[in-house]
């Protein structure tokens, strides 16, 4: 069985979304040692921006008739749609960037629609653990309430068009310790990156237990 992992922070080694994603990753290999782990890092390597396009393109040329880029783009497409649908659980670490979903984590949705007939449910049924982190916090009555406007587009795309069966692991106020605006709220971002690495380690074994 094998276990897609997919990155999208530009964090590197300070990443809040990676380390949360390893602690899921610890548990589920701790108890399913035998699981094969695809990854793919979007923000470490990008897919490229033109894919996307090229291979809705290509998808509406005559194949005899498409560019080498549309091909290149086409396969490339089919590669990642590949990797959900073959995956047997997976972990997805996808932070908040400017309120919204980040470039990388949008070219590679599209690219993995556009890599399979319309209408594919990519991850139908297959046990789905998402890190979502936020770098301030977007909480009912906060200043910034309604302002993440990634959260329920990754739940529209991962249940509902691509059938998922999701669990949401999440984490605010990473910036706190950063953002000399957020120092008043340290004690509380802390609690809350213990309560969110609780909550991922418990969604490693439960992920393991789905597949088992």
């Amino acid at each position: 069985m094998s276990l897609l992992r997919i990155d999208a922070s530009i964090q590197g080694e300070r990443s809040a979304s990676s380390a949360l994603a390893d602690l899921v990753l610890e548990r589920f290999t701790a108890e399913r040692p035998d699981a094969a782990v695809v990854r793919r890092h979007l923000g470490a390597d990008p897919l490229p921006a033109d894919a996307w396009p090229l291979a809705v393109g290509g998808s509406f040329t005559p194949e005899g008739e498409r560019t080498p880029a549309q091909r290149d783009a086409l396969a490339l497409a089919a590669t990642v749609a590949d990797e959900l649908r073959q995956a047997d659980a997976a972990v997805l670490a996808l932070p908040l960037y400017n309120w919204g979903v980040s470039q990388h984590v949008k070219a590679w949705i599209d690219l993995a629609i556009a890599g399979a007939a319309p209408g594919t449910r990519l991850l139908e049924g297959t046990p789905v653990v998402a890190v979502v982190t936020r770098g301030g916090s977007y909480a009912e009555g906060t200043p910034k309430e309604g302002w993440d406007h990634s959260t329920e587009y990754y739940r529209r795309v991962l249940v509902d068009v691509w059938g998922a069966d999701l669990t949401l692991v999440e984490r605010e106020l990473t910036l706190a310790g950063v953002n000399p605006a957020l120092d008043e709220l340290l004690e509380v971002a802390t609690l809350m990156r213990k309560t969110a690495e609780e909550a991922a380690g418990d969604a490693g074994a439960e992920l393991a237990r789905r597949v088992a």
